[in-house]
């Protein structure tokens, strides 16, 4: 009875110092300030060459992309720290933050760090998230498209970031890709630029102009390797990157390419924009 008694005891003080410890961590964010250990400017600026290039040195406009953009892209912002490798090392506090990414930092800074957790990523956490594969593909190329744009123009920019972003993702078997997700936010900060967008059936001026012709190759690779897409919208006008049927168009988050690996073995999505010419090929 005695030991029956001492380990409900214990049950309810590991409850008690979890719930302890998630109101300080809530109380925390409410005036949120991260330190070093979590948020090392000069890491942040010297790791992340396109931040480098579309902020500069400047403290608030660098801590404010890394709470806004860096934590949920994976990016590390300490030498010790990267929020989505934390997230990702420990299921009791997925269990709690789920996707409040800051929280994960007041935690480490809190808790973490005395409890000798690791967070510790590369500079890029996003190969750490739920989906790190487990395997890779072994096999050769079982579709590919190519198509051409111009790259003296302000879209190939958009083209050029847009490919890189989907380039060497692997998707294990029943696993789902988001075009819209991968390629994160269409702003400055992320690397793309003003150039023309098809709304309500005319080009206007907008950000990130020309990522479809990724989406669209992409999925014309999909076509030629059999893989059918669970989302796909078609543009309002035709394009001329592509034949009509063949496109897929991004509009935000609203519309989006998805589609599952539907074979027993792992695929590879690959890209490549350079000199005028997008390929996309998908392997396995």
């Amino acid at each position: 009875m005695k030991h029956r008694m001492k380990g409900l005891f214990l049950i309810l003080l590991c409850v008690s110092m979890l719930c302890g410890n998630i109101g300080t961590v809530q109380a925390a964010k409410a005036r949120l300030k991260l330190s070093n250990l979590t948020f090392d400017m000069d890491y942040y600026y010297n790791t992340y060459p396109d931040v480098q290039t579309v902020i500069g040195y400047d403290y608030n406009s660098l801590y404010n992309h890394y709470i806004t953009y860096g934590l949920q892209e994976g990016r590390s912002g300490s030498a010790e720290f990267c929020c989505l490798v934390y997230r990702n090392n420990y299921a009791d506090l997925q269990a709690v933050f789920g996707t409040d990414y800051s929280a994960y930092c007041v935690h480490y800074e809190t808790y973490g760090k005395a409890e000798g957790r690791s967070a510790a990523g590369n500079g890029i956490g996003l190969a750490a998230t739920a989906a790190q594969p487990v395997s890779q593909p072994t096999g050769g190329v079982i579709g590919s498209y190519t198509t051409t744009y111009d790259p003296n123009i302000p879209r190939a920019t958009n083209v050029i970031v847009a490919a890189s972003r989907i380039n060497g993702v692997v998707l294990q078997p029943g696993q789902s890709f988001s075009f819209h997700q991968t390629i994160l936010p269409r702003s400055a900060a992320n690397g793309y630029v003003q150039a023309p967008v098809i709304v309500g059936k005319k080009y206007v001026p907008g950000m990130g102009g020309g990522i479809c012709q990724v989406s669209s190759t992409l999925y014309a690779a999909m076509l030629s390797a059999g893989i059918p897409a669970t989302e796909r919208h078609p543009h309002s006008l035709v394009v001329g990157y592509i034949p009509v049927g063949m496109d897929a168009t991004i509009s935000g988050s609203v519309k989006d390419l998805k589609f599952t690996n539907v074979f027993a073995e792992p695929i590879c999505i690959h890209a490549s924009a350079d000199g005028g010419v997008l390929t996309v090929s998908i392997s396995k």
